[in-house]
């Protein structure tokens, strides 16, 4: 994504600068999310740049992204957040935001923190049988998924994936009817019941006014 420049500082060949602005680095997964906040709240001094969605698909890959987009950027901004949970990097990510002195969202992962930390961790005892799902995964299944898991190839290995979990639960972030028809089929194709759960942005919304804040 495009970051906004100073065309002032820029044609006076002058580094560019971002002076007052606030970088957030986020995962692509959350892109669609986070653009939504920043135009409900009219943050408009919050800048966006998102680190590929599939780098969950290598979790161990995570750190190694942000920690270099967050040295490319230290001099254009007067502060910058991350929008990662610890998203299976072993408390590696966390570790690394404190030694480059960088704020992250607190949680072990997105569906944690779009629940709420606190609300996700009081049911986390009674719902480790569920397979958990957000807008941008109900939209993007195949790919992240489905294709990756190799179930378009072998659909025979779905009991082998899932055969220890019950129940599919869809985290909806928003009302939208189609996206709720294409999680019951998600539901449907892996063979578990369904649920679904209307969180809104959840902890995301309070991390990103904090964020603002600088």
């Amino acid at each position: 994504m495009a970051l906004i420049s100073d065309d002032t500082l820029t044609e006076q060949g002058l580094p560019p600068t971002h002076q007052g602005r606030i970088l957030l680095i986020a995962c692509g997964a959350l892109a669609h999310e986070v653009l939504a906040l920043k135009r409900q709240n009219r943050w408009d001094h919050l800048d966006l740049q998102c680190l590929p969605a599939n780098l969950h698909l290598w979790p161990d890959r995570i750190t190694e992204a942000v920690a270099k987009t967050v040295t490319a950027q230290r001099g254009n901004y007067d502060s910058m957040f991350v929008l990662y949970a610890d998203c299976g990097t072993g408390g590696q990510l966390l570790a690394k935001c404190n030694e480059l002195g960088v704020e992250m969202i607190e949680g072990p992962h997105c569906y944690s923190f779009f629940e709420g930390n606190d609300t996700f961790a009081a049911h986390a005892d009674t719902e480790f049988t569920a397979f958990y799902l957000t807008d941008f995964l109900v939209r993007q299944f195949d790919a992240f998924v489905w294709k990756p898991m190799g179930l378009d190839r072998h659909p025979d290995l779905r009991d082998m994936y899932f055969g220890n979990y019950t129940k599919l639960v869809y985290q909806a972030q928003t009302n939208d009817p189609a996206l709720d028809v294409k999680a019951e089929d998600c539901a449907r194709r892996l063979g578990l019941a369904y649920e679904r759960r209307f969180t809104g942005y959840g902890d995301l919304a309070t991390t990103m006014a904090r964020a603002a804040q600088g």
